[in-house]
């Protein structure tokens, strides 16, 4: 039952980084040097998302590595696709 709760826990919060991220870079960042290249950009940013996430969930009780990696890939994911416009 804990391993369902981990996963739902780990797919919100990549989804919620991936939206949360996507607006704000459709509206901030695309008219900036970012978005000459978006895969660099959206690589930099969940990497760096995940490393700062890795400390709290080391000490969260359900929740584990794969919860900050999915959030790096949901703000990785959602920094690119707003800054090329794509929605979706």
């Amino acid at each position: 039952m804990t391993a369902i709760l981990a996963l739902f826990i780990a797919a919100t919060a990549a989804w919620f980084g991936h939206a949360r991220t996507r607006d704000w870079s459709s509206r901030r960042l695309r008219y900036t040097r970012v978005a000459e290249r978006p895969m660099a950009a959206g690589l930099i940013a969940g990497v760096g998302v995940a490393v700062l996430a890795a400390p709290v969930v080391a000490i969260a009780p359900i929740v584990g590595a794969g919860t900050a990696v999915a959030l790096g890939l949901g703000v990785g994911t959602g920094l690119s696709r707003g800054v090329t416009g794509r929605v979706g």
